[in-house]
């Protein structure tokens, strides 16, 4: 009985202990969506708290999609993730789009503090939806523009990501706004297979990411959003307000990231880790010593 005693008020110590860890005051929980751009910045967040602070990082890299990354973070399981200014306003908060980047952050700086969350400072890019199609076939057609493409787009077939079928500034009304009438209705894939489906002629249209090392090395078209549908996605850490206030260095921190990224490095170290095959760690430690960013 005794031994039995013992060994059930060991289970339940190390039971505690192992919870007390769990919610150790030191460590910061950093999270991304589930593609490569995503899982670079989240990668960058990590390293630059870990260099300038003591606190310890965990990683919660290529979660999923916005939704998810959404809700962990209003659930306390993230403490911060990069989101994009007009993903939160138009598919988080279910507002109809509008085209000006800094009332956008405005806005979904207030609404996010209402709801204890902060949006630091933005990055530097702006990561907007390219509509895609291959280098050839905009040679071919002649085409510069998506209105250009509205003639030929009855025989074509198109791939999107699945949040690009259901958001409020995705299929539906891009082609409303252009006309856009396709063969059959598009295909749903994961949004990293998109690049590869239409380099390889199995679709003829997607929509990617503007700031994807995969445009360049594939020979994609990336075509002119003439009729300017798609607000601004401007790339913007946030975290918990409670974080921030437990750690208020972290503002100062994460903030000298800001202004340091543009859309030609962004773009650069999505290819070297999808073009090139590096490590996302390397690659974002390359940065932060190269360009001297902390």
């Amino acid at each position: 009985m005794k031994q039995t005693a013992w060994l059930g008020m060991s289970l339940l110590l190390g039971l505690l202990a192992s919870m007390s860890g769990c919610g150790s005051a030191e460590t910061i929980v950093i999270g991304s969506k589930n593609f490569t751009e995503q899982v670079i910045l989240g990668e960058l967040l990590a390293q630059q708290i870990e260099n300038q602070t003591e606190l310890k990082v965990v990683r919660k890299l290529n979660l999923g999609g916005t939704f998810i990354c959404d809700q962990a973070l209003r659930a306390g399981e993230l403490d911060g993730y990069v989101e994009y200014t007009g993903t939160a306003y138009t598919a988080i908060l279910k507002n109809d789009p509008i085209r000006d980047p800094q009332e956008v952050y405005q806005r979904v700086k207030e609404s996010y503090g209402k709801e204890g969350m902060e949006w630091l400072q933005p990055l530097g890019f702006n990561n907007t939806f390219a509509i895609l199609i291959r280098g050839e076939a905009a040679k071919r057609f002649g085409v510069r523009t998506i209105s250009d493409i509205a003639p030929y787009t009855p025989s074509w077939l198109a791939a999107f990501g699945y949040e690009f079928i259901e958001r409020a500034d995705g299929f539906k009304g891009l082609s409303e706004t252009y006309d856009l009438k396709f063969a059959e209705p598009p295909r749903v894939m994961e949004l990293g297979l998109t690049y590869r489906a239409l380099a390889e002629q199995r679709v003829d249209l997607i929509a990617g990411d503007s700031t994807n090392g995969l445009i360049a090395a594939l020979d994609l078209f990336v075509l002119e959003d003439d009729q300017q549908y798609f607000p601004p996605y401007d790339g913007v850490p946030v975290f918990r307000s409670e974080t921030l206030q437990r750690y208020p260095q972290l503002r100062e921190i994460i903030n000298r990231l800001a202004g340091t990224i543009d859309e030609d490095q962004m773009r650069r170290m999505n290819y070297q880790v999808d073009g090139e095959g590096k490590l996302v760690k390397e690659v974002v430690g390359e940065f932060l010593r190269t360009d001297n960013r902390q």
